[in-house]
């Protein structure tokens, strides 16, 4: 039997030493945690310096990089709506439709009725706010499973998009409602070699970034979350920003910031905002991991799943309305395969096929990563065929990575 005098004066009691981590364990806990994302921004970094190189500089060109923002536009806002129904642990195949029959009515009112454009779009985005509500009521309250609802709906609204257009494409639009896709916000201030506006929108984003990444560290500390250490995280600021920084000087060497991705901006914080802290955003994540205990818990599944659909017929008819400025026109052939585009995104960017997964800002890099594979490889002379191959690939390789993450984290 030990007793107190065989023991060394200094040694603490074993209940009592503290437990200190090194800076390799740390980092390895929240590079585990957050893999998909960090592993998607390593992949469009990737996929942009590889296009970079081979297009021989063209690809981050300012004219390029404005390009590719107002042509994924569309698709980006289909993917952040997207985001949040697979999130809600459902599926939304009728957005493609729903695109071409809000750019279809908004084309008759503007060119038919000749309404002001203002008032065109504001019933657009009413009309799919009533498209996503007819869909939730079926599916949050028949209980019809969503595949089948927005299936039916994809039929649905293609056939409206026929009978609305008569078969026939219908434009111009006015100059006003062509911005929204085609424009950029207007000069200001003295004359420079840079884009007034664009540097200090420049500015207050990282400003906004960094504050936002501090607020977040002390969050995860005051629930005892891992966190890089002070030099790592340091780093992973100044980087965060230096990316924002060159984004800014590109786009302000050209003609500044497209309109259209002032909206998508604001629909990133808005609707992060909403995912990360609102109650309802919650309950979303929720009611996608566990529906039996998201109920128990009191989560209202039936008016969380309405909304999320309304939601998403309000950003497709947003979609609808861009893609139909951007192009001047309404088709009947609009909006195809585009509920495939953005269902793609979301899975790139981190969605998961049993809900309860995934981020706006995911869902956006996921978008990115398409629109900079199709852009990219349309430079280099890629047919369109094989471009199909490539995504199709992608989409697999992202899923597949997934699944053996998932795969990783039980055993370990």
């Amino acid at each position: 039997m030990t007793t107190t005098q065989d023991r060394t004066p200094d040694a603490p009691a074993p209940d009592h030493l503290p437990e200190e981590r090194s800076t390799g364990a740390i980092l390895l806990d929240v590079l585990r945690n957050n893999v998909r994302q960090y592993g998607m921004l390593i992949a469009l970094a990737l996929i942009v310096l590889l296009f970079q190189i081979w297009t021989d500089g063209t690809l981050l060109l300012p004219n390029n990089v404005s390009n590719l923002v107002q042509q994924n536009s569309y698709i980006l806002i289909l993917a952040i709506g997207m985001m949040v129904v697979i999130i809600a642990g459902h599926i939304d195949l009728s957005v493609g439709s729903l695109v071409a029959f809000v750019g279809a009515i908004a084309a008759v009112m503007m060119v038919d009725y000749n309404l002001p454009w203002v008032v065109a779009l504001v019933l657009s985005l009413a009309i799919g706010a009533v498209a996503g509500a007819w869909q939730g009521f079926w599916i949050a309250y028949v209980g019809i499973p969503s595949f089948i609802v927005t299936l039916a709906g994809m039929l649905l609204f293609r056939g409206a998009t026929q009978i609305v257009l008569e078969g026939q494409s219908v434009a111009p639009f006015p100059g006003g409602f062509q911005q929204i896709a085609q424009g950029f916000i207007p000069e200001m201030g003295p004359y420079t070699q840079y884009h007034n506006p664009t540097l200090v929108l420049g500015l207050l984003a990282v400003v906004a970034l960094v504050v936002q990444q501090v607020r977040d560290r002390r969050r995860q500390r005051a629930h005892e979350l891992p966190v890089l250490p002070p030099a790592l995280f340091g780093a992973k600021c100044a980087a965060m920003a230096a990316a924002v920084v060159v984004v800014t000087l590109t786009l302000a060497s050209y003609h500044g910031v497209p309109v259209v991705l002032l909206i998508l901006c604001g629909l990133v914080l808005v609707l992060g905002y909403v995912m990360r802290n609102a109650v309802i955003g919650r309950h979303i994540y929720a009611l996608g991991g566990n529906k039996a205990a998201a109920k128990l818990s009191g989560v209202r599944d039936k008016r969380v799943t309405f909304l999320v659909f309304v939601n998403m017929g309000v950003l497709a008819a947003l979609a609808g309305c861009v893609y139909a400025a951007r192009l001047n026109a309404a088709t009947p052939q609009a909006g195809l395969m585009f509920e495939l585009e953005a269902i793609a995104a979301a899975f790139i960017g981190g969605a998961s096929m049993r809900g309860g997964v995934g981020t706006v800002v995911g869902a956006v890099i996921g978008g990115l990563v398409l629109g900079v594979l199709n852009n990219g490889m349309s430079l280099v002379g890629i047919g369109t065929d094989v471009q199909q191959v490539i995504k199709g690939l992608v989409l697999l390789a992202a899923v597949g990575f997934d699944v053996w993450n998932k795969r990783r984290a039980t055993t370990t």
